[in-house]
Protein backbone atom coordinates (compact mmCIF):
# COMPACT_ATOMS: atom_id res chain seq x y z
CA UNK A 1 0.00 0.00 0.00
CA UNK A 2 2.86 2.34 0.85
CA UNK A 3 4.31 1.92 -2.64
CA UNK A 4 0.90 2.56 -4.28
CA UNK A 5 0.54 5.82 -2.36
CA UNK A 6 4.09 6.75 -3.31
CA UNK A 7 3.44 6.15 -7.01
CA UNK A 8 0.25 8.19 -6.87
CA UNK A 9 2.07 11.03 -5.16
CA UNK A 10 4.86 10.93 -7.72
CA UNK A 11 2.30 10.97 -10.50
CA UNK A 12 0.65 14.08 -9.09
CA UNK A 13 3.88 15.95 -8.47
CA UNK A 14 5.29 15.04 -11.89
CA UNK A 15 3.17 17.74 -13.46
CA UNK A 16 4.10 20.47 -11.01
CA UNK A 17 6.74 23.11 -11.59
CA UNK A 18 9.69 23.14 -9.23
CA UNK A 19 9.46 26.90 -8.65
CA UNK A 20 6.18 26.42 -6.74
CA UNK A 21 7.45 25.99 -3.17
CA UNK A 22 4.43 24.00 -1.95
CA UNK A 23 4.57 21.68 -4.94
CA UNK A 24 8.32 21.32 -4.54
CA UNK A 25 7.85 20.33 -0.93
CA UNK A 26 5.34 17.65 -1.89
CA UNK A 27 7.62 16.40 -4.63
CA UNK A 28 10.73 16.17 -2.46
CA UNK A 29 8.73 14.36 0.23
CA UNK A 30 7.87 11.77 -2.40
CA UNK A 31 11.48 11.71 -3.56
CA UNK A 32 12.64 10.99 -0.03
CA UNK A 33 10.16 8.11 0.24
CA UNK A 34 11.40 6.70 -3.06
CA UNK A 35 15.05 7.06 -2.04
CA UNK A 36 14.37 5.37 1.29
CA UNK A 37 12.67 2.49 -0.52
CA UNK A 38 15.81 2.23 -2.71
CA UNK A 39 17.92 1.67 0.39
CA UNK A 40 19.46 5.11 0.97
CA UNK A 41 20.35 5.55 4.65
CA UNK A 42 18.49 7.92 6.95
CA UNK A 43 21.71 9.83 7.67
CA UNK A 44 22.30 10.53 3.98
CA UNK A 45 18.66 11.50 3.46
CA UNK A 46 18.70 13.89 6.43
CA UNK A 47 21.78 15.67 5.08
CA UNK A 48 20.55 15.79 1.50
CA UNK A 49 17.06 17.12 2.20
CA UNK A 50 17.93 19.50 5.05
CA UNK A 51 18.29 22.65 2.93
CA UNK A 52 17.03 21.44 -0.45
CA UNK A 53 15.42 24.22 -2.48
CA UNK A 54 14.44 24.57 -6.15
CA UNK A 55 16.53 26.67 -8.53
CA UNK A 56 14.53 28.66 -11.07
CA UNK A 57 17.67 29.27 -13.16
CA UNK A 58 17.88 25.52 -13.80
CA UNK A 59 14.46 25.49 -15.45
CA UNK A 60 15.40 28.49 -17.60
CA UNK A 61 18.56 26.73 -18.80
CA UNK A 62 16.59 23.57 -19.52
CA UNK A 63 14.28 25.51 -21.84
CA UNK A 64 17.15 27.28 -23.62
CA UNK A 65 19.66 24.54 -24.40
CA UNK A 66 22.10 25.67 -27.08
CA UNK A 67 21.61 22.48 -29.12
CA UNK A 68 17.91 23.19 -29.58
CA UNK A 69 17.76 26.97 -29.99
CA UNK A 70 20.69 27.51 -32.39
CA UNK A 71 20.90 26.79 -36.10
CA UNK A 72 23.40 24.16 -37.23
CA UNK A 73 25.81 26.83 -38.51
CA UNK A 74 25.55 28.93 -35.33
CA UNK A 75 26.07 25.88 -33.16
CA UNK A 76 29.09 24.77 -35.17
CA UNK A 77 30.63 28.25 -35.01
CA UNK A 78 30.30 28.24 -31.21
CA UNK A 79 31.57 24.71 -30.57
CA UNK A 80 34.12 23.76 -33.24
CA UNK A 81 36.35 26.81 -32.89
CA UNK A 82 39.91 27.21 -34.13
CA UNK A 83 41.12 27.53 -30.55
CA UNK A 84 39.37 24.29 -29.52
CA UNK A 85 40.78 22.45 -32.53
CA UNK A 86 44.33 23.67 -31.93
CA UNK A 87 44.24 22.92 -28.22
CA UNK A 88 42.85 19.47 -28.96
CA UNK A 89 45.79 18.79 -31.27
CA UNK A 90 48.19 19.98 -28.58
CA UNK A 91 46.57 17.72 -25.98
CA UNK A 92 46.73 14.79 -28.37
CA UNK A 93 50.50 15.02 -28.30
CA UNK A 94 50.74 15.85 -24.60
CA UNK A 95 48.59 12.88 -23.52
CA UNK A 96 49.53 10.49 -26.32
CA UNK A 97 50.55 7.68 -23.96
CA UNK A 98 47.29 7.84 -21.98
CA UNK A 99 45.13 8.18 -25.10
CA UNK A 100 46.84 5.17 -26.67
CA UNK A 101 46.18 3.13 -23.52
CA UNK A 102 42.53 4.10 -23.60
CA UNK A 103 42.31 3.21 -27.28
CA UNK A 104 44.01 -0.16 -26.76
CA UNK A 105 41.70 -1.01 -23.87
CA UNK A 106 38.35 0.29 -25.13
CA UNK A 107 38.75 0.76 -28.88
CA UNK A 108 37.86 4.48 -29.02
CA UNK A 109 40.11 6.70 -31.14
CA UNK A 110 42.02 9.43 -29.34
CA UNK A 111 40.53 12.18 -31.53
CA UNK A 112 36.99 11.19 -30.57
CA UNK A 113 37.87 11.08 -26.88
CA UNK A 114 39.40 14.54 -27.14
CA UNK A 115 36.39 15.85 -29.05
CA UNK A 116 33.98 14.64 -26.37
CA UNK A 117 36.19 16.08 -23.63
CA UNK A 118 36.39 19.39 -25.51
CA UNK A 119 32.65 19.58 -26.14
CA UNK A 120 31.65 18.63 -22.61
CA UNK A 121 33.94 20.81 -20.49
CA UNK A 122 36.29 22.60 -22.91
CA UNK A 123 39.04 20.12 -21.97
CA UNK A 124 38.33 20.32 -18.25
CA UNK A 125 38.19 24.10 -17.99
CA UNK A 126 34.42 24.36 -17.32
CA UNK A 127 33.14 21.61 -15.02
CA UNK A 128 30.15 23.53 -13.72
CA UNK A 129 29.47 24.79 -10.20
CA UNK A 130 25.80 23.90 -9.73
CA UNK A 131 25.09 21.68 -6.69
CA UNK A 132 24.14 18.38 -8.29
CA UNK A 133 21.43 17.45 -5.79
CA UNK A 134 19.70 20.81 -6.16
CA UNK A 135 19.81 20.66 -9.96
CA UNK A 136 18.46 17.12 -10.09
CA UNK A 137 15.74 17.74 -7.51
CA UNK A 138 14.60 20.83 -9.41
CA UNK A 139 14.35 18.89 -12.66
CA UNK A 140 12.82 15.85 -10.95
CA UNK A 141 9.98 18.07 -9.75
CA UNK A 142 9.45 19.76 -13.11
CA UNK A 143 6.83 18.53 -15.57
CA UNK A 144 9.12 17.90 -18.54
CA UNK A 145 11.25 14.86 -17.66
CA UNK A 146 10.54 13.93 -14.05
CA UNK A 147 11.14 10.17 -14.33
CA UNK A 148 14.65 10.63 -15.75
CA UNK A 149 15.74 13.05 -13.07
CA UNK A 150 14.14 11.15 -10.17
CA UNK A 151 16.37 8.24 -11.17
CA UNK A 152 19.43 10.51 -11.37
CA UNK A 153 18.65 12.17 -8.02
CA UNK A 154 18.52 8.79 -6.27
CA UNK A 155 21.71 7.72 -8.07
CA UNK A 156 23.43 10.84 -6.75
CA UNK A 157 22.26 9.96 -3.24
CA UNK A 158 23.65 6.45 -3.75
CA UNK A 159 27.05 7.89 -4.70
CA UNK A 160 27.09 9.79 -1.40
CA UNK A 161 25.68 6.91 0.63
CA UNK A 162 28.31 4.49 -0.67
CA UNK A 163 31.13 6.92 0.13
CA UNK A 164 32.19 7.25 -3.50
CA UNK A 165 32.17 11.07 -3.30
CA UNK A 166 31.61 13.62 -0.59
CA UNK A 167 28.42 15.74 -0.94
CA UNK A 168 30.45 18.94 -1.28
CA UNK A 169 32.21 17.43 -4.30
CA UNK A 170 28.99 16.87 -6.22
CA UNK A 171 28.93 19.97 -8.38
CA UNK A 172 28.42 20.07 -12.11
CA UNK A 173 26.29 21.29 -14.97
CA UNK A 174 22.80 22.73 -14.60
CA UNK A 175 21.44 19.26 -15.53
CA UNK A 176 23.42 17.43 -12.84
CA UNK A 177 26.24 16.11 -15.06
CA UNK A 178 29.57 15.71 -13.31
CA UNK A 179 33.30 15.80 -13.87
CA UNK A 180 35.62 16.19 -16.84
CA UNK A 181 33.31 14.26 -19.17
CA UNK A 182 29.97 15.24 -17.56
CA UNK A 183 28.54 11.92 -16.43
CA UNK A 184 25.07 11.78 -14.97
CA UNK A 185 25.10 9.96 -11.60
CA UNK A 186 23.59 6.72 -12.93
CA UNK A 187 26.21 6.57 -15.70
CA UNK A 188 28.94 7.13 -13.14
CA UNK A 189 27.68 4.26 -10.99
CA UNK A 190 27.54 1.85 -13.93
CA UNK A 191 30.50 2.85 -16.08
CA UNK A 192 33.11 4.93 -14.18
CA UNK A 193 36.60 3.40 -14.15
CA UNK A 194 39.64 3.49 -11.87
CA UNK A 195 42.22 3.72 -14.65
CA UNK A 196 45.05 5.20 -12.61
CA UNK A 197 44.93 2.41 -10.03
CA UNK A 198 44.52 4.54 -6.89
CA UNK A 199 41.38 2.76 -5.73
CA UNK A 200 38.96 5.60 -6.58
CA UNK A 201 36.87 6.38 -9.66
CA UNK A 202 37.66 10.08 -9.84
CA UNK A 203 36.17 11.74 -12.93
CA UNK A 204 37.00 15.22 -11.60
CA UNK A 205 40.74 15.32 -10.97
CA UNK A 206 42.01 12.12 -12.60
CA UNK A 207 42.23 12.44 -16.37
CA UNK A 208 42.97 8.70 -16.78
CA UNK A 209 39.80 7.85 -14.85
CA UNK A 210 37.73 10.43 -16.73
CA UNK A 211 38.77 9.42 -20.25
CA UNK A 212 38.66 5.70 -19.51
CA UNK A 213 35.21 6.11 -17.99
CA UNK A 214 33.95 7.90 -21.09
CA UNK A 215 35.45 5.26 -23.39
CA UNK A 216 34.01 2.45 -21.28
CA UNK A 217 30.54 4.00 -21.52
CA UNK A 218 30.84 4.44 -25.29
CA UNK A 219 31.84 0.80 -25.68
CA UNK A 220 28.95 -0.31 -23.47
CA UNK A 221 26.37 1.51 -25.60
CA UNK A 222 27.65 0.11 -28.86
CA UNK A 223 30.84 1.82 -30.01
CA UNK A 224 32.39 0.05 -33.01
CA UNK A 225 36.22 0.05 -32.84
CA UNK A 226 37.93 0.92 -36.09
CA UNK A 227 34.88 2.58 -37.64
CA UNK A 228 34.50 6.29 -38.36
CA UNK A 229 31.47 8.31 -37.23
CA UNK A 230 30.45 9.43 -40.71
CA UNK A 231 31.57 11.70 -43.53
CA UNK A 232 30.55 14.78 -45.47
CA UNK A 233 29.13 13.96 -48.90
CA UNK A 234 27.77 15.69 -52.01
CA UNK A 235 24.31 14.95 -53.41
CA UNK A 236 23.62 14.77 -57.17
CA UNK A 237 21.56 17.51 -58.82
CA UNK A 238 18.74 15.09 -59.54
CA UNK A 239 18.66 13.64 -56.02
CA UNK A 240 15.38 11.98 -55.00
CA UNK A 241 14.36 14.10 -52.02
CA UNK A 242 11.91 11.49 -50.78
CA UNK A 243 15.02 9.63 -49.57
CA UNK A 244 16.19 12.58 -47.45
CA UNK A 245 14.75 11.09 -44.27
CA UNK A 246 17.00 10.82 -41.22
CA UNK A 247 15.32 7.56 -40.19
CA UNK A 248 16.05 5.87 -43.54
CA UNK A 249 19.01 3.50 -43.28
CA UNK A 250 20.67 2.06 -46.36
CA UNK A 251 24.12 0.72 -47.11
CA UNK A 252 26.95 2.95 -48.30
CA UNK A 253 26.85 1.01 -51.56
CA UNK A 254 23.14 1.83 -52.01
CA UNK A 255 23.71 5.52 -51.28
CA UNK A 256 26.51 5.47 -53.83
CA UNK A 257 24.01 4.07 -56.33
CA UNK A 258 21.91 7.22 -55.79
CA UNK A 259 24.80 9.30 -57.12
CA UNK A 260 26.15 10.42 -53.76
CA UNK A 261 29.93 10.98 -53.65
CA UNK A 262 32.42 12.09 -51.01
CA UNK A 263 32.84 15.78 -50.24
CA UNK A 264 35.85 15.74 -52.58
CA UNK A 265 33.87 14.27 -55.47
CA UNK A 266 35.33 10.79 -55.16
CA UNK A 267 33.23 7.59 -55.27
CA UNK A 268 32.06 6.19 -51.96
CA UNK A 269 33.49 2.83 -50.99
CA UNK A 270 31.30 0.02 -52.33
CA UNK A 271 30.67 -1.55 -48.92
CA UNK A 272 27.60 -3.07 -47.29
CA UNK A 273 27.87 -0.69 -44.35
CA UNK A 274 24.74 0.83 -42.72
CA UNK A 275 24.45 4.59 -43.14
CA UNK A 276 21.88 7.37 -42.82
CA UNK A 277 21.67 10.64 -44.73
CA UNK A 278 21.60 13.80 -42.62
CA UNK A 279 20.98 17.37 -43.82
CA UNK A 280 21.29 19.52 -40.68
CA UNK A 281 20.96 22.83 -42.53
CA UNK A 282 18.71 21.72 -45.38
CA UNK A 283 19.46 21.51 -49.09
CA UNK A 284 21.83 24.50 -49.05
CA UNK A 285 23.98 23.17 -46.20
CA UNK A 286 26.35 20.23 -45.88
CA UNK A 287 25.16 16.65 -46.29
CA UNK A 288 26.47 13.77 -44.22
CA UNK A 289 26.33 10.01 -44.28
CA UNK A 290 26.37 8.94 -40.63
CA UNK A 291 27.38 5.50 -39.38
CA UNK A 292 26.89 3.41 -36.27
CA UNK A 293 29.29 5.38 -34.09
CA UNK A 294 27.29 8.54 -34.81
CA UNK A 295 24.25 6.76 -33.35
CA UNK A 296 26.33 5.93 -30.28
CA UNK A 297 27.24 9.61 -29.85
CA UNK A 298 23.52 10.41 -30.14
CA UNK A 299 22.94 8.16 -27.12
CA UNK A 300 25.43 10.30 -25.23
CA UNK A 301 23.53 13.48 -26.19
CA UNK A 302 20.24 13.36 -28.12
CA UNK A 303 21.09 16.26 -30.39
CA UNK A 304 22.13 15.89 -34.03
CA UNK A 305 23.99 19.20 -33.84
CA UNK A 306 25.97 17.95 -30.84
CA UNK A 307 26.80 14.58 -32.41
CA UNK A 308 27.85 16.23 -35.68
CA UNK A 309 30.00 18.76 -33.83
CA UNK A 310 31.76 15.95 -31.94
CA UNK A 311 32.49 14.11 -35.19
CA UNK A 312 33.64 17.22 -37.04
CA UNK A 313 35.81 18.32 -34.10
CA UNK A 314 37.36 14.83 -33.94
CA UNK A 315 38.20 15.00 -37.64
CA UNK A 316 39.67 18.48 -37.24
CA UNK A 317 41.85 17.33 -34.33
CA UNK A 318 42.99 14.43 -36.52
CA UNK A 319 44.16 16.94 -39.13
CA UNK A 320 41.28 17.59 -41.53
CA UNK A 321 40.71 21.12 -42.80
CA UNK A 322 37.00 21.18 -41.96
CA UNK A 323 33.82 21.08 -44.00
CA UNK A 324 34.04 21.43 -47.76
CA UNK A 325 30.56 22.95 -48.04
CA UNK A 326 30.84 26.66 -47.20
CA UNK A 327 28.47 28.55 -44.96
CA UNK A 328 26.01 30.43 -47.22
CA UNK A 329 26.52 34.19 -47.44
CA UNK A 330 23.79 36.42 -46.11
CA UNK A 331 22.29 33.54 -44.15
CA UNK A 332 19.25 34.69 -42.17
CA UNK A 333 18.27 32.43 -39.31
CA UNK A 334 14.69 32.08 -38.22
CA UNK A 335 13.61 33.92 -35.11
CA UNK A 336 11.76 31.93 -32.49
CA UNK A 337 8.46 33.66 -33.24
CA UNK A 338 8.87 32.65 -36.89
CA UNK A 339 9.47 29.02 -35.92
CA UNK A 340 6.33 29.16 -33.78
CA UNK A 341 4.38 30.56 -36.74
CA UNK A 342 5.68 27.76 -38.97
CA UNK A 343 4.57 25.19 -36.42
CA UNK A 344 1.13 26.80 -36.06
CA UNK A 345 0.63 26.96 -39.83
CA UNK A 346 1.72 23.33 -40.28
CA UNK A 347 -0.70 22.22 -37.59
CA UNK A 348 -3.51 24.28 -39.12
CA UNK A 349 -2.91 22.59 -42.48
CA UNK A 350 -3.04 19.13 -40.94
CA UNK A 351 0.71 18.47 -40.62
CA UNK A 352 1.41 17.49 -37.02
CA UNK A 353 4.42 19.46 -35.84
CA UNK A 354 3.64 19.03 -32.15
CA UNK A 355 3.42 21.92 -29.73
CA UNK A 356 4.17 25.35 -31.21
CA UNK A 357 7.10 25.95 -28.87
CA UNK A 358 9.67 27.47 -31.24
CA UNK A 359 11.95 24.43 -30.93
CA UNK A 360 12.73 22.56 -34.16
CA UNK A 361 12.53 18.91 -33.18
CA UNK A 362 11.84 15.65 -34.98
CA UNK A 363 8.06 16.18 -35.24
CA UNK A 364 8.49 19.63 -36.73
CA UNK A 365 11.03 18.40 -39.28
CA UNK A 366 8.78 15.48 -40.23
CA UNK A 367 5.84 17.84 -40.69
CA UNK A 368 7.97 20.17 -42.82
CA UNK A 369 9.10 17.24 -44.95
CA UNK A 370 5.51 16.03 -45.46
CA UNK A 371 4.43 19.54 -46.53
CA UNK A 372 7.36 19.80 -48.93
CA UNK A 373 6.68 16.40 -50.50
CA UNK A 374 3.01 17.23 -50.99
CA UNK A 375 3.98 20.35 -52.96
CA UNK A 376 6.89 18.90 -54.94
CA UNK A 377 9.44 20.98 -53.05
CA UNK A 378 12.91 19.65 -52.14
CA UNK A 379 11.95 17.66 -49.05
CA UNK A 380 14.93 18.42 -46.83
CA UNK A 381 12.78 18.84 -43.71
CA UNK A 382 14.46 22.16 -43.03
CA UNK A 383 12.33 25.17 -42.01
CA UNK A 384 13.47 28.52 -43.41
CA UNK A 385 12.03 31.84 -44.57
CA UNK A 386 11.09 30.40 -47.96
CA UNK A 387 9.08 27.66 -46.27
CA UNK A 388 7.36 30.23 -44.07
CA UNK A 389 6.31 32.16 -47.19
CA UNK A 390 4.92 28.99 -48.79
CA UNK A 391 3.01 28.12 -45.65
CA UNK A 392 1.47 31.60 -45.43
CA UNK A 393 0.31 31.39 -49.05
CA UNK A 394 -1.12 27.89 -48.58
CA UNK A 395 -2.88 28.86 -45.38
CA UNK A 396 -4.39 31.91 -47.13
CA UNK A 397 -5.66 29.71 -49.96
CA UNK A 398 -7.11 27.20 -47.47
CA UNK A 399 -9.13 29.95 -45.83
Amino acid sequence: MKHIVLLLLLGVTAGLLADDSASFGQCTAALREQASAAGISVATLDRAFADLEPAATILHKDRRQLEFVSSFWDYLDKTVTRRRVNYGRELKQRHAKLLNRVHDHFGVRSEHMLALWGMETNYGKVLGDHPVLQSLATLACDHRRPALFRKEFISALSIIDRGLMKPVRLKGSWAGAMGQIQFLPSVYLEHAQDFDGDGARDIYDSLPDALASAANYLRAIGWQPGERWGREVILPRNFDWSKAQPELQRTVKQWSGEGIVTAFGEPLPAVEFPAKLLLPAGQFGPAFLTYRNFEVTMQWNRSTSYALAVGILADRIAGSAGLVTPKPRGLRRLKRKQVIEIQELLNALGYDSGAADGIIGTRTRNAVRAFQLARNLPADGHPDLSLLGNLRKQNHVAH
